[in-house]
């Protein structure tokens, strides 16, 4: 044991105690001495700090349990071991003690040995725990790394992936950073509505902002000269240009079978990319849904995702202006979109032209609001 890095204080009124004990602990530790409470109390919480305390019970003005009491009490001394050191030999007494969080009891007059033996043993265990605390310490941190790690690494692929789709259509620049902040933006503001407090928490509004970007996923499988057309779509036309919300969720869902293993976040992916082009009214696509029936994470996406293409610029439109864009939301409130998330949209209407303007394209591919 390396003695000198080892402090150990002793607390004794009586001065021969305090000799006894101190020429005893010596030639193997750092020894500190203290003759009242209040001494002890100050040698405790100084530097370098005991590692252990003989701290005798039967003292004036201050007795050893009120000191021990006054440790515990303080975050800097809580975690240090106390021996109490006493004349009193009750069984009692020692319980108390025990009981009272001490790690041991030494009765007077000591046994040298004894006393050595049990101070060793009590430094040992405090050293052990101090290196399984650091340990643990260790761990928490490496855990919380890891998991930050994963969660940007997910985040990446999420964003590399909803790209990927995206180069199909290079004229969408950074929709889906405003897709992904309206849809947050708008899930907090319902979050805040009585109706929605419980089924919307701050994980799953985490996680369907995380999933969000994946919306139009399936794109991939719309051949170009449909998506990239220019001018309206005939009926046919529109029937393919359909099929990419059904083609996104099922890759998902293959993505998820491939890996054998569900992921929540990836459930709220297939449902907006399934559903984000159902209607309130229930005249949308694929399936028709109406009302609650559409899943929520995809009645946000629908009106934050009609709210960009209207003030984008598209191969077939020019952009429109932010209050142009707004009266199109407002009167499609209960038609087109859930009318609880429309007023949201319309309450807090700056909140989104910030998002839009924060996360504006590199070409002028917007108009800026008017009026």
């Amino acid at each position: 044991m390396a003695g000198e890095r080892i402090t150990v204080l002793v607390v004794d009124d009586a001065p021969e105690c305090l000799a006894v004990l101190g020429e005893l602990l010596q030639p193997h530790y750092r020894v500190l001495v203290a003759n009242s409470g209040a001494a002890a109390l100050r040698l405790a919480e100084a530097e370098p700090r005991p590692e252990l305390i003989l701290l005798d019970v039967m003292m004036p003005e201050m007795d050893g349990r009120q000191v021990f009491t006054r440790l515990r009490a303080q975050a800097a001394t809580a975690d240090i071991p106390v021996i109490f050191v006493t004349a009193m030999g009750d069984l009692q007494d020692e319980l108390q003690g025990l009981e009272a969080g001490a790690v041991d009891y030494i009765t007077k007059p000591i046994a040298p040995p004894l006393v050595l033996a049990r101070v060793r043993i009590q430094l040992e265990l405090k050293q052990a725990k101090d290196r399984l605390s650091d340990q643990n310490r260790w761990l928490e941190r490496e855990v919380a790394r890891r998991m930050s790690e994963n969660d940007l690494t997910q985040r990446v692929a999420i964003h590399a992936l909803a790209r990927l789709a995206e180069t199909r259509d290079n004229e969408t620049g950074n929709h889906l950073l405003r897709t992904q902040g309206y849809v947050e933006r708008l899930a907090r503001l319902l979050q805040a509505l009585p109706a929605y407090a419980g089924e919307l928490t701050d994980h799953k509004i985490d996680l369907i902002a995380r999933s969000a970007p994946l919306h139009d996923i399936g794109k991939v499988g719309v051949p170009d000269k449909i998506l990239c057309k220019p001018g309206a779509l005939d009926e046919d036309e529109w029937s393919i240009m359909r099929t990419h919300a059904r083609i996104g969720a099922e890759a998902i869902a293959q993505a998820e079978r491939d890996v054998g293993h569900s992921l929540e976040f990836l459930t709220y992916a297939k449902e907006i990319a399934e559903h984000h082009h159902e209607r309130w009214d229930g005249a949308g696509y694929p399936d028709g849904l109406a009302e609650t029936d559409i899943p929520l994470p995809a009645r946000l996406m629908a009106l934050a995702d009609v709210f960009d293409a209207l003030i984008s610029r598209r191969c077939y439109k020019p952009p429109f202006s932010f209050e142009h864009a707004r009266g199109l939301i407002a009167e499609g409130g209960g038609s087109q979109f859930d009318p609880d998330i429309t007023h949201c949209f319309l309450d807090n209407f700056d909140d989104f032209v910030a998002i839009a303007r924060r996360h504006a394209d590199q070409q002028a591919e917007r108009a800026e609001p008017q009026g």
